[in-house]
Parts: structure tokens; sequence; C-alpha cells
């Protein structure tokens, strides 16, 4: 779902990131704010106070997005889920969580979470409004703090929509869960939902655009648009995982996987085996002992000239949590360390012995047998 993101702060033992994608909506809230919404209610201001006006309503609402998703991962962790952190993106927040709930219960309570921190910070905010009017604080100060108790109040009501996989969308997938048993068929009914939703707002969105409304139709048909994948996306994960579930990396990994010995040159490294094999990870085997593994990452980072002399031992990783798992890992897991260390193959190790390799495509293609053998499409 997300591009290239980078860390903005640690708060609470969360890593709070911001994807690339987010500066595009940062400036297009700003503009909207500082050309738009603000003039049209407060009037007769320099064109520098609607623009710092519209700036502090970003950052605001980057604020609030973040509070939001604080308090599902909050739950998320009170419940035993890992997550690693929070990612802003485009249309909003992430709380990036490895495994799904184990029931219905904790699903609900990780979804009302956020929006009921929206609703109760759009009531704080709201107070500090009133406070400000009844003490006469300048009218561009009250109304930057009146939009954000309204945009959290509204981003409280959004998220309650029973369309998947917003929140609202994933309290009705508890209820259905719960009710059927099958969490399956949960996330399918609610992500269609989510999908016939998302398909309404596009509509809307042309809509508007058609009547006049060019900017407020492009919102509407963007938000709908990322609905509509949102929702799609999410239910094909809930099927990967399913395909994957309890499944040891054991079963599926690749044994006797193409090793290369400490001594071996860059230069050598490069053209007899990652040229020849196109991976790039190998494991490396001294006498067999495993020592390590070396990437392309490693190798991009030697300079070109160094490469006829520097010698595959002086760079290699060790094995680490990051690049080696036991036979008995769950794949499901496999799938998830991946996609947090950009790995895309991982060494399978027992007792400080190279059993296999995990790589990515080899979830990929176990996952597309068992669900064409199944009957079932992804």
């Amino acid at each position: 779902m997300f591009g290239k993101s980078f860390t903005l702060f640690k708060l609470f033992g969360f890593k709070v990131r911001m994807d690339a994608s987010w500066l595009i909506i940062a400036v297009l809230i700003t503009w909207t704010l500082a050309t738009g919404i603000f003039p049209r209610h407060f009037k007769n201001l320099p064109a520098a106070i609607y623009w710092w006006m519209g700036a502090a309503g970003a950052l605001g609402l980057f604020f609030s997005i973040v509070f939001h998703e604080f308090f599902h991962s909050m739950v998320a962790r009170r419940y035993g889920l890992p997550v690693e952190g929070i990612t802003l993106f485009i249309f909003g927040g992430v709380s990036e969580m490895s495994e799904e709930p184990e029931n219905a219960k904790t699903e609900f309570l990780m979804a009302v979470a956020g929006p009921l921190s929206s609703i109760a910070l759009g009531i704080i905010f709201y107070g500090i409004a009133a406070a400000g009017a009844a003490a006469d604080w300048p009218k561009p100060v009250q109304g930057i703090f009146g939009y954000l108790s309204y945009v959290n109040l509204l981003l409280a009501v959004f998220n309650l929509l029973p369309a998947f996989p917003l929140d609202g969308g994933r309290v009705l997938r508890s209820a259905l869960w719960k009710w059927k048993g099958n969490l399956r068929r949960a996330t399918r009914t609610a992500a269609n939902i989510g999908s016939l939703f998302g398909t309404l707002l596009i509509i809307l969105g042309v809509a508007n655009v058609l009547f006049g409304n060019f900017v407020g139709g492009i919102w509407w048909f963007l938000i709908g648009m990322f609905l509509r994948f949102a929702a799609q996306s999410s239910y094909r994960q809930v099927l990967i995982r399913k395909a994957l579930e309890g499944t040891p990396v054991g079963n599926i990994m690749i044994k006797n996987p193409v090793t290369v010995p400490p001594p071996l040159t860059i230069d050598e490294l490069v053209g007899n085996y990652i040229y020849k094999y196109h991976f790039k990870m190998f494991p490396v085997v001294e006498d067999g002992k495993l020592v390590g593994c070396i990437t392309t990452r490693q190798v991009k980072e030697v300079p070109r000239e160094e490469w006829g002399f520097r010698k595959v031992g002086d760079i290699a990783s060790h094995c680490s949590p990051a690049n080696s798992i036991g036979p008995e890992y769950d794949a499901v897991k496999a799938m998830g360390l991946m996609s947090r260390t950009g790995n895309s193959r991982i060494m399978v190790v027992k007792n400080g012995q190279l059993m296999g390799i995990i790589s990515s495509k080899d979830l990929l293609s176990y996952i597309s047998l068992k669900m064409d053998l199944e009957g079932q499409e992804i």
C-alpha cells in the first residue's frame, strides 16, 4: 500500500513514519484551506495569514491522524498484537500490524478506539476554540482550533461508516465474524460494502466536477478510488494470511540453496552468481558452516573499482533475526518479516546449520497453488 517512507519520531515505543505520498496531501490541504475554506469564513485577512492558517491546519490534521492511529495501536498492543508503528500516507494513516486480531472482540475494540479518540479530541479542540472566543483571541487562532474540532468530528463520523477497511467496516466485520464464526466470509462481505461505497464516492465526485465543484469533486473521486482499492486489497491480504496460516516455512523452503564462500571476490560474486541465478541474497558458507549472508544492497555500497579485490567475507552480514529464521517459523510471520525488513529471501537455519531458503516468490507460488486447488481466487 505504501511507497517510500521515513521515520519522523518514536512515541511510547511506536515509530511514526510518513509515506512520501503524505507530502502531496499536506500541500493540497494547505492550499485548500488557504485559498478556499479560511477566506470564505474569515473575510478580508492578508493572504499571508491565510497561508499560515492553512499550514497550521495541515499540521493539526497530521497530529489528529497520529492521535487516532495511536489509540488503535495501544488497544492492539494491549491484546498482544505486534505493532511496529504508525505510517501516514496519502489519505490518512494506518497502524502497522503483522497479524490479524485473534477474535471478534479484539477487532471490535481496536476499531472503535480510533473514532472515540477523534470524538474526544474534537471536543477538546471545540473547548479551546470556545475559550479563545471568550478571551477574544485573534480570529485566525480561533479559526484554526474551530477547524480542528470540526475535522476531528468529521474524521470520526467518516471512519464509522460501515465500509471496510474504515473503522466502521471493521466493526461490521467483527459483528459478522462473531455471528458466523468465519473471518474470511466476514471480510468478504465488509470489503464488498467498502468497495460499493467507494464506487458511490467516485460517482459523487464526477457529479460534483460536472456541476462546477471541481476541487470538491476531485477529493471525493480520489477518496472513492482509494477506498475501493483498500477494500479489495484488504480482502486479498486476509485470503493470503488464511492460505499461509499454520504452515511452517520448512514445508515451503527451497532446500540445498546456492551458497557462496567468504574468499570470493565481489567481481566473481556478481558475474558468477548474481547475474547467473538472479538472486538478491546468497548465504555465505565456509567448510560447511553458515557464517552469514550477502545481499545486492551490500554489494552496491562497495565502490565499483574495489570489486576486484574486496572479498565476500569482508562485507557479509552475520545471521540475525532480520535474515534468518527456524524451519518451524510460521509462514505468515515470515511474510511479515520480509515486508518489514525489505528482504525478499530469508535463510532457514537450525542449530547453526543452513536448512534452506524461503523467498517471497516461494510464498506466493504456494499461495497460488493452494488457492487454485481449493477453488478460490485472490
